[in-house]
Formats: C-alpha cells, structure tokens, sequence
C-alpha cells in the first residue's frame, strides 16, 4: 500500500490537534499559565507518560505549581561558569629585564632603561645617554635622524647620477664636507629651513586624540601615558597595519623602521668621509650603481650560502659557522646532483670526440669566420 507525503503530513495535524485539544479547555478555565500543567495530567491519564512519583500538582487561583519538583532545586543552585580572565592589548614591559648583559653588546651590563620594551631596543647605549637624558626625547631625536638619513642615503647618489654639473662639487654631492656653491647653498638652506619649521611644529607634541595616537596610548598604557615616540599621524598608504591591526604587529613594523634608518645613518655617514678622503664621487667605479655582472653574482652566492649555512647567535659563545635545518642535506643533494650532471657532461664530450675525429668538426667551425670574410670580400672589388 502506498501513502502520499500530503496523506501522512495531514495524519501529523489531527494527531496534533488530538493532543492539544484538551489544553485548550484547561486554558479557557484557568488560564494560559495552567496550559502545560492540564496536558501533562491528560496525558497521564491516557497512559501516555508515568507520571513521576516525588512530584505533586496543584492548581491554586488559575495558577499550575509544581511542588518538590527537582527542576526548580537545581534551577536555585548556583552554577559557576569559568570566566577568562581579559588580557590587556598592551605592551608588556621589560622584555630582556632579566638579562644582566646588552644583546648588542654582550660584553657589557645591560643599561637600566633599555629592557626592550620599546621598538628597537637591544641594550646598545655604550656612552649611557639613555642613564643621563629622558628616554622619550633621546627616541624622537633617533627617529628624526633615522628619517632624514633614509632619504639622505638615497638622495645623494641620484643627485650625482642625475644632477646637472653645476649642482655638484667636482662631481660630488654638495656637503659640509664636500663644500657648496651659490645655488647648491641656497637649496640646502631652504631644504633644512623647511625641515626645522617642521620639527618645530611636531617635536614632542602629545597626539592624544588622532587616531595613532589614541592606538599608541593603549599600546604604550603599561609603560608610560607618552604614547609612541616619532608619532606623525601619517600613514596614506596604510601600511602600518599591513602585519594586522594590533599592537604586536605595530611594535614590529617599528622595529624594521628603526634599523633600516640606523642602517642609512651609518650609509650616509660612510658617503661623506669616502668623498672627502677620496676626493671621488661616491657612484664612481661602484658596482652598486652602475650595470654589471658582479653585484647579481654575490647576492645569488649569498642567497645559496645562507641556505645551507648560518652564523649561531652572536650572544652565545664561541660565534661559528653552522648548517642550518636542512643545510647538511641540501649540501649534500647539490654535490650529488653537480656529481650527476659532470658524469652526463663526460659522456656526452666523449661522443662529440669521437664524431669531431670522424668529420673534422672542430676545423670546420673554425674556418668557418675565415671564409664568410673572404666571401664579403669577393663581392667587392676594391676591397
């Protein structure tokens, strides 16, 4: 026999309205609050569910009221819910506060400011400013200095590259070293008068209330109220939270900023002393600034060195040469691949041998220039 899906679907309503059919009645008598109570005593009684032994019902003023119900005792004990405890989205300081020795310079004590809770802090202070003037001033002076010399350091070799002579000095970027004339002074001039209107209107000015700044106050929040050190606001291309939009990923991005301008710092100081000692432009016979074959060849011999090989942690020692993870077997399948190739280049040598004995091919292919010059030469009679 065969049942329809509307057949067995219309059988679930009337057995549905059967059910319910009496709690109607209980409700228009009592009330809606003794709904659940009258169709739990109609299905008692049809033997539809046994009706529990501890438990009592009574209907007092319309109202349905289990008594000694285990429900409601276990609903008035208390149940304690584990609670995560919120972890603050800050900075935590003095991340090398156990250290007795700078990272930088392991050989001395470590200075009492520098714990690395700031971006770029390695314990190098070997002169102890960080001991003798605020912290918070001695960054903002680092970071200034870092930008400048970031822009320096590419600045000046264009200008020798690409300025016209009568910018330069023999060549050489105008410098206090090097010396200026009229024209060159007068940019300069203009160029470091704009630079200090701009310090002046920046230079250790709270940004609370911009939103960096706001970020920065949560950020630095456990160290100091002074936010980040450097804190212009700017960020067009949004490249700050390019790491993701927290303060970790903030710190780091710091971190690079701050040793890349200690790199160009030292760049462009070794710009000036060469051109002053040399007397020659720093882009002269430089392999950095001119086409050639030599500057790809060391970056690919590095690039493969550090695949294989590795210095150990300069602050453990004795400092040596090591594989890295998978250094030993990537040695290992390069000889045996070079090994391969060379037994290939054997064999195939052989064959072009025996077929240069055979038909002379060498001779031919150097004859060859001789013979296409005589023959350039015939189709001409006054050569």
């Amino acid at each position: 026999m065969k049942i329809s899906a509307a057949a067995i679907f219309s059988l679930f309503i009337v057995k549905s309205e059967a059910f319910t059919a009496p709690s109607s009645l209980y409700s228009a008598k009592y009330g809606s609050s003794a709904m659940s109570a009258a169709t739990m005593d109609r299905a008692e009684a049809e033997g539809v569910v046994a009706a529990p032994s501890d438990e009592k019902t009574s209907l007092v003023s319309g109202e349905a009221a289990i008594m000694n119900s285990p429900v409601e005792a276990s609903m008035e004990k208390e149940i304690e819910w584990p609670v995560e405890e919120e972890k603050d989205d800050s900075i935590e300081p003095g991340r090398y506060a156990d250290l007795k020795n700078s990272i930088a310079l392991p050989f001395l004590p470590r200075p009492t400011a520098l714990d690395g809770t700031h971006a770029g802090d390695f314990g190098f202070d070997p002169l102890g400013f960080s001991e003798k003037y605020d912290l918070y001033v001695m960054q903002e002076a680092e970071l200034r200095h870092a930008r400048l010399a970031m822009l320096a350091v590419v600045g000046w070799p264009l200008s020798e590259l690409m300025a016209p002579d009568w910018m330069l000095q023999h060549g050489m970027a105008p410098s206090v070293l090097n010396g200026f004339n009229p024209v060159s002074f007068l940019a300069t001039a203009a160029a470091f008068g704009a630079f200090g209107f701009f310090e002046f209107k920046t230079s250790l000015r709270s940004k609370v209330g911009t939103e960096f700044g706001d970020k920065h106050q949560q950020d630095m929040s456990q160290v100091w109220n002074l936010g980040v050190a450097g804190d212009y606001n700017f960020d067009p291309l949004n490249l700050y939270s390019m790491f993701g939009d927290d303060y970790k990923s903030r710190k780091g991005l710091r971190e690079v900023e701050i040793s890349h301008g200690r790199s160009a710092m030292l760049g462009i100081t070794a710009f000036a002393l060469w051109e002053k000692l040399t007397g020659h432009p720093i882009v002269e016979n430089s392999m950095f600034f001119h086409p050639n074959l030599l500057l790809p060849s060391l970056v690919l011999a590095y690039v493969g060195w550090s695949q294989i090989y590795e210095v150990s942690p300069l602050n453990e020692y004795p400092i040596r040469i090591q594989y890295t993870n998978e250094g030993e077997m990537k040695l290992e399948r390069l000889q045996n691949a070079a090994q391969s190739a060379s037994e290939k280049l054997s064999e195939k040598l052989e064959v072009v041998k025996e077929k240069d004995a055979e038909y002379g091919i060498a001779d031919k292919i150097l004859a060859a220039p001789a013979k296409v010059i005589d023959a350039a030469k015939s189709t001409y009679k006054y050569w």
